[in-house]
């Protein structure tokens, strides 16, 4: 039975971490080839897994120093119905995956979790397509399209799913409607381009307010993940309702567009000092932004230099 799912803690109360950048790390860091920039295959080798398991504790161990609850992320960004079959994995197959990709993260649960850091068990669902590229879902194609995956999570014990790297409305608003019908909470996290914008032009606000509208405003909060802060931070409105919605921030450490990074072969870091700052900047201005990641180029440098911006007392 799942721990959290009707009573997720993030939402009450407390700072909460979440790791950085899976695929970056593995491919730059450790040397690990991801066909298709997928991490899921890792789970069906004990090699894999120990790979898995040594990337995720280096987070665990951060949130455990500084007395921090943690959303914990299945690796399945890419395990869906389109990218599954590219790798080897029919429908079945891919769904039985989903649902050990949550047994997995349930064991570093109990070796991990205490009283006061509650872990959280995030089923995480990626984009049909290209997450830098517009896939301009319509909502009930998604709907469908996702709730193979919402249904696996519902059947394990996820606590929560969340919408990674959604660069589109339609699709957004189909993966919470899926989740919705699955009886899962859920977070939708949009990306954004160098200006702010969703990779069609709308702008975040109007991402947010849309998709809230068309699912009676479902999600449990929304994030901004996979672009630097300096792309989106202007686009933020103290104060503003929309924004109060985004309660987590997953940045990318460098501020390269979305393209410099397609074409780029090598790994840049960014400075973490730098975007601990950014983020303490963020946080001043919305005190609503209580979940800290990262995402592609980032690791546990920058979730420590993120911490020590953000959370000195903590650190005590």
């Amino acid at each position: 039975m799942a721990k959290y799912r009707h009573n997720l803690p993030q939402l009450k109360r407390g700072d909460f971490l979440s790791d950085g950048g899976l695929e970056t790390t593995l491919v730059f860091h450790r040397g690990i080839d991801l066909p298709a920039f997928a991490a899921f295959p890792l789970l069906d080798a004990a090699k894999g897994r120990e790979e898995l398991t040594e990337y995720y504790e280096a987070y665990l161990a951060i949130a455990r120093e500084r007395g921090l609850g943690f959303i914990l992320d299945t690796p399945t960004w890419r395990a869906n119905a389109d990218w599954g079959p590219q790798l080897g994995y029919d429908r079945a197959a891919l769904r039985a995956l989903n649902i050990r990709s949550v047994d997995y993260v349930e064991k570093l649960r109990r070796l991990w979790e205490r009283p006061s850091t509650p872990i959280v068990l995030n089923g995480v669902i990626g984009p049909r397509g290209d997450g830098y590229k517009d896939g301009n879902m319509e909502p009930l194609a998604a709907e469908d399209y996702h709730a193979f995956q919402a249904e696996a999570f519902a059947d394990s014990e996820a606590d929560m799913i969340s919408a990674i790297t959604m660069n589109n409305v339609g699709e957004a608003v189909g993966i919470v409607r899926a989740s919705k019908r699955a009886g899962m909470p859920c977070v939708v996290s949009f990306t954004v381009e160098t200006d702010g914008r969703l990779v069609n032009g709308k702008t975040l606000q109007a991402a947010i307010e849309e998709t809230d509208a068309a699912t009676d405003g479902y999600a449990a909060y929304y994030m901004v993940n996979c672009a630097h802060p300096s792309h989106f931070e202007d686009a933020l409105v103290r104060g503003e309702a929309w924004v109060k919605r985004i309660a987590g921030i997953r940045a990318n450490a460098s501020a390269k567009s979305h393209q410099e990074l397609d074409e780029s072969t090598e790994l840049d870091i960014g400075d973490p000092r730098d975007l601990g700052a950014r983020y303490r900047r963020l946080r001043q201005n919305h005190p609503a932004m209580r979940v800290l990641g990262g995402c592609c180029g980032t690791d546990h440098r920058h979730l420590q230099a993120i911490c020590d911006a953000c959370l000195p007392a903590a650190a005590a």
